[in-house]
């Protein structure tokens, strides 16, 4: 109704709005200010037929992503441009007039979900805490750090081992970057003695352990490197966490965790596996958060995508037929503090990112949307990537009882002693380890010296 009246009552006559589409069948044959409704998604073909339209306007900010892409074919087979009213985040009071109707996005596309925050809960355990967050500078850290900052944390201790990043990171924030609060934390998680000092320091209650190497082609090729950063360096914020007496400890991991076939799922699900092992011996909880692709981040499809339709092509994608899940930044960020005040020792939550989709799709979307035809080129699935990523393993249980997008299953809790055996040089070899110590969890009880 708001669109309508502003487009109605716009001066220069830009819009004339000739009917209203509507899948709730009660609302067939309804008049809005004189503005007919003329049936569901279905007639939308036939509608932009009979009566000229030239634009489709989906004044539905809460829209899932899936209806949007169902939209958005229906309005490229009928030849008509498609704009969109931004997501309930972007309107100011909630209003929006013709001004703001805007053309729709990837993330549009890909990444709405939504997501009902229990600010209660979150205020509850991040408000005057003193709140630490490993990997500060990066895509999801540094909007982790945004948005903990909301919640009035009595401290927001930011570490990462790049000072550009946190230069970023506290001017998204604070509106400039002086460098000179002791918040700042330069440091490396691969450190031991460096982590034991940061927490003796600053002595956070809560932890949010987003560190970590991503990058799954580089990481088959340097699989050491990949054990350094993601399983010794998780280790050593986990000891350093449990040393100082954290009350919850989160644990960021991936989809590429669930029935790994990468060193960057490896890697990934024994650290799911070792905090698991702390939360069976420490007061606190300690908890992991897996997701799949999110959208914005550094590295992710679409920068690539976009990159290479500016310089021309190819666009390169791995398969046809290959599937991934999406979501944005923000919404994961969302879900991983919702999850930080509902998941209980040793867990993981799984973050519901709706359907997967092809990334096939999201080239050709991206292509049409350019102003030069630019070839799609198919590569082929590198080593340890999957056809379709899943996001529960198969011996996972999907269990919703907190959030209706959060999912629970248990993760087999791993012994440090245990990592004896991903001490090898051998590429392969190690490799081999990796997958044995994620297939076989080894608790041996055994006390490990704080």
């Amino acid at each position: 109704m708001q669109v309508v009246t502003s487009m109605q009552n716009d001066r220069a006559g830009r819009f004339n709005p000739i009917g209203f589409i509507d899948d709730d069948p009660g609302k067939k044959n309804l008049r809005l200010r004189g503005v007919p409704v003329l049936g569901n998604r279905d007639r939308l073909l036939t509608v932009a037929q009979r009566s000229g339209v030239e634009m489709l306007v989906v004044a539905a900010p809460s829209i899932s992503s899936s209806d949007l892409r169902d939209l958005s074919a229906r309005a490229l087979a009928a030849d008509i441009a498609i704009r969109i009213v931004p997501p309930v985040t972007e309107l100011i009071d909630g209003h929006v007039s013709a001004d703001d109707v805007r053309p729709l996005t990837e993330a549009d596309l890909l990444g709405r979900h939504q997501i009902d925050t229990d600010i209660d809960a979150i205020a509850d355990y991040v408000n005057g805490r003193r709140v630490l967050v490993t990997g500060a500078g990066g895509s999801i850290g540094s909007e982790l750090c945004r948005q903990l900052h909301r919640f009035g944390p009595e401290a927001l201790i930011m570490v990462d081992r790049d000072e550009s990043a946190l230069h970023s990171v506290q001017m998204a924030i604070e509106g400039r970057a002086l460098l000179d609060s002791e918040l700042l934390v330069v440091a490396d998680i691969r450190d031991r003695g460096r982590m034991r000092e940061v927490f003796d320091k600053h002595r956070p209650n809560v932890v949010f352990h987003t560190a970590a190497l991503k990058h799954l082609p580089l990481l088959e090729m340097y699989p050491a490197e990949a054990v350094k950063t993601n399983v010794y360096g998780t280790l050593n914020v986990l000891e350093a966490a449990a040393g100082t007496g954290v009350d919850r400890f989160v644990n960021i991991s991936t989809d590429k965790a669930a029935d790994p076939t990468s060193v960057l799922g490896y890697t990934k699900r024994i650290a799911e596996q070792l905090t698991s092992w702390f939360a069976a011996r420490e007061d606190g909880a300690f908890l992991s958060v897996r997701f799949g692709n999110v959208l914005g981040s550094r590295g992710s499809v679409l920068g690539a995508f976009e990159r290479q339709i500016a310089d021309g092509g190819p666009v390169t994608v791995t398969h046809p037929e290959v599937t991934r899940y999406f979501m944005t930044v923000t919404e994961a960020v969302q879900l991983v503090i919702q999850a930080g005040a509902v998941g209980l020792d040793g867990e993981a939550l799984v973050l519901d990112m709706g359907d997967p989709v092809k990334i096939v799709d999201v080239a050709k979307r991206l292509v049409a949307q350019s102003d030069r035809p630019t070839e799609i080129v198919f590569t082929g699935l590198r080593p340890g990537e999957k056809m379709h990523e899943v996001l529960l393993g198969q011996s996972e249980v999907d269990d919703r009882h907190a959030h209706p997008l959060i999912s629970h299953c248990r993760v087999p809790a791993q012994s440090p002693l245990g990592l004896e055996a991903l001490a090898i040089d051998d590429a392969d070899d190690l490799k081999v380890a990796m997958k044995s110590l994620c297939r076989v969890a080894v608790d041996s009880g055994a006390a490990l010296k704080i």
